[in-house]
């Protein structure tokens, strides 16, 4: 049981008393805050085909990403631990490289349709095991979070949207995926391992800068 001054910080504190929820706070904590995923929870995770992931530098640069893949994609393998891929990227590794250093992160997955969120936070460590890359074909790397705090959220402000289709990017059961369009870029062909550089002459050619921004804007990146 997590109590609330073990879940607040004390600024945190200093604008509930500000706006005289304190009281309102410290019974939102009791009623839904867990420090462990319970069923309802589980399932929910597990029915989401995206999330928010938030990482922090080791300079306390903070930053957000969007994780993508097949609906079930996070798995949760027990009440505190919880297992999901990173697939083929920028080659930045920004979220990845943060949690190196830093390895608290905060996962909010969303249902636009319903509306409902759960809200997941807790120290993440990349796994490069293949008994965990087994788990998701095409995946680089695996993050495993060790699940400190776990709550659903009001979803009053949500908008709902819904669903067209899949992202044809998530790597089939064979790990293979097509090949992007940014990596067709002309001026990023130098940047590219040899491989990709291949798939791009098998798939057309260059493009030029300006033809991937009307590509994007027009829905096909």
């Amino acid at each position: 049981m997590i109590t609330p001054d073990e879940f607040y910080t004390q600024d945190q504190r200093k604008l509930q008393q500000q706006f005289e929820s304190e009281a309102l706070a410290d019974t939102v904590v009791a009623a839904i805050v867990r420090d462990e995923i319970e069923v309802p929870q589980a399932q929910f995770i597990e029915s989401r085909d995206f999330f928010f992931l938030s990482t922090v530098s080791d300079e306390g640069e903070p930053t957000v990403s969007y994780k993508g893949g097949a609906t079930g994609f996070v798995k949760v393998l027990d009440s505190k631990t919880l297992m999901f891929p990173n697939y083929d990227g920028n080659g930045m590794f920004k979220s990845m490289g943060n949690i190196l250093s830093r390895p608290k992160i905060g996962m909010l997955f969303i249902d636009f349709e319903t509306p409902n969120r759960v809200r997941v936070q807790g120290s993440a460590t990349l796994s490069f095991e293949d008994d965990d890359l087994g788990y998701f074909p095409g995946a680089t790397l695996v993050v495993r979070v060790d699940v400190s705090t776990c709550f659903l959220n009001c979803a009053r402000y949500i908008h709902k949207h819904y669903r067209h289709a899949q992202s044809p990017y998530i790597p089939s059961d064979d790990g293979s995926q097509p090949h992007p369009s940014w990596k067709r870029i002309d001026v990023v062909q130098a940047s590219l391992p040899e491989g990709a550089r291949k798939r791009t002459r098998e798939e057309g050619g260059t493009i030029t800068f300006e033809d991937y921004v009307e590509r994007l804007q027009a829905g096909e990146s």
